[in-house]
């Protein structure tokens, strides 16, 4: 019983410190001059041009990219970055560590649940004001979650789904501000219009991955599409998270 208890309780002081640093986030962004997108672009252009320049130049994708893919890996905790090159093929250029995702496993079904949505999604905006430094915001729920929400009788099934800077998360991946800065710049000058976002249980690419038994039945059809998506993608290797080495 005593081990149950200070389970417990070591489990509420870490919940407490991270909802106390959330909190302590939002409220430092929002006592900030407000800015527009270009004005942060214009702040961060430069030194995020020279962080990724040699990932792009490795990659053979100039910069800045016509098309940008982003997968987001939820077991795995990492975001690979994927740009076209002249060819129009997609290349991988950089991965990045999530550093706060809150939920399990299974796609997200209504709000407040936690969990990260789990699909195929585009950027519908860029917040250049964000409690978590920069944010871009998800387009969800698409239509398939919105038909399946439909079908299942669920009439609230979440937005506000972010990725963005920081560590914590409440059903958004927080990557921390300096990714933050590298993904807000990419995709403002891509065009929100020009990038995708997977967001998968894990890499369907390498591995056979059924769904949680409590999951809707629909699950295995998101993750057959997933899975194809995926494939048209070569796995991601652990040297693309590094820039490259100078001769």
């Amino acid at each position: 019983m005593l081990a149950v208890c200070a389970t417990v309780c070591c489990a509420l002081v870490v919940w407490k410190w991270d909802f106390l640093m959330m909190a302590k986030e939002v409220v430092c962004n929002r006592m900030a001059k407000r800015r527009t997108v270009e004005e942060r672009v214009e702040q961060y252009r430069t030194v995020v041009r020279e962080r990724l320049l040699p990932f792009f130049e490795k990659a053979g994708v100039p910069w800045p990219a016509r098309r940008l893919t982003l997968v987001g890996l939820k077991e795995e905790r990492q975001l690979e970055v994927w740009g076209e090159d002249a060819t129009g093929t997609l290349k991988l250029i950089r991965v990045y560590p999530v550093l706060g995702a809150s939920g399990t496993i299974g796609p997200k079904l209504v709000e407040g649940d936690g969990q990260v949505p789990e699909g195929i999604y585009g950027i519908e905006s860029l917040n250049p004001n964000s409690a978590f430094h920069l944010s871009l915001r998800v387009s969800y729920p698409n239509a398939f979650d919105l038909e399946r929400a439909e079908e299942d009788g669920r009439h609230r099934p979440g937005s506000d789904i972010m990725i963005h800077g920081g560590t914590a998360s409440a059903g958004c991946l927080a990557m921390g501000d300096e990714t933050a800065e590298d993904l807000f710049v990419m995709a403002a000058l891509t065009g929100p219009a020009n990038v995708e976002v997977i967001l998968s249980p894990c890499d369907l690419r390498v591995k056979q991955f059924l769904p949680p038994a409590n999951a809707p039945v629909w699950t295995a059809r998101l993750y057959q599409a997933l899975e194809t998506k995926m494939k048209a993608l070569p796995p991601a290797l652990k040297s693309s998270q590094h820039p490259p080495k100078k001769p």
